[in-house]
């Protein structure tokens, strides 16, 4: 939200990044960084925070772990052909947003339940993705658990999903978001419904991937 600066001393370097706690509390992969980075177009400044990192990361896990499902490597991946719109967008004064959309698309369609061709189109997916310097990393690295960096309290998680539900009930939804996003932060995600027995308000719960 302002910009960073040598005087102000609020700026932090991909050495820092890379190696340190600084940023965040960890250290950061640099497909990471990289990905954070070129999710910006290159004409606008780009909002450097953790949930931006956070979100790039929980992205890459995902595309490798597609990759694993499919048993590609970039060499099987060479010769695969460009989607067209991927390239349209890249030949758009490098519209990136659209590029990494259309990557969106390519990882939908490579996912194993989704397709008989999976495979196929998994190669293409990591060719584009190789284009923009992604998915370069070995997909064994990105094991889920070692990725998220962080231990679930599980007792903590459910104390914290019983004071939202309370508040939910007491209609208090600003401290009812208020522990959502706490909860997202820890890596824990929700699912709000209904007991269908009572139809009391119930949340589940489950480590974020």
């Amino acid at each position: 939200g302002e910009k960073m600066s040598k005087s102000l001393g609020n700026f932090v370097t991909i050495h820092e990044l890379l190696n340190s706690d600084r940023f965040g509390g960890r250290p950061w992969k640099g497909e990471v960084l990289r990905f954070a980075m070129l999710r910006s177009h290159y004409r606008q400044p780009i909002d450097w925070t953790v949930k931006a990192l956070e979100e790039a990361e929980k992205t890459l896990q995902r595309w490798y772990a597609v990759l694993c499902a499919q048993g590609v490597t970039a060499e099987s991946a060479a010769q695969a052909p460009l989607r067209e719109n991927f390239m349209e967008a890249l030949l758009d004064d490098l519209n990136i947003a659209r590029a990494i959309a259309e990557l969106h698309v390519l990882a939908a369609k490579a996912e194993p339940s989704k397709t008989a061709t999976g495979k196929a189109e998994a190669e293409k997916f990591l060719r584009a993705a190789n284009l923009l310097g992604l998915l370069q990393d070995d997909p064994a690295a990105w094991e889920p658990k070692a990725l998220a960096g962080v231990e679930i309290d599980e007792a903590k998680v459910e104390k914290l999903v019983a004071e939202r539900l309370a508040a939910r009930k007491a209609r208090n939804f600003a401290e009812s978001d208020r522990l959502r996003d706490l909860l997202l932060e820890m890596g824990v995600k929700l699912k709000d419904g209904k007991d269908p027995a009572t139809g009391e308000p119930v949340t589940n719960w489950e480590v974020s991937s």
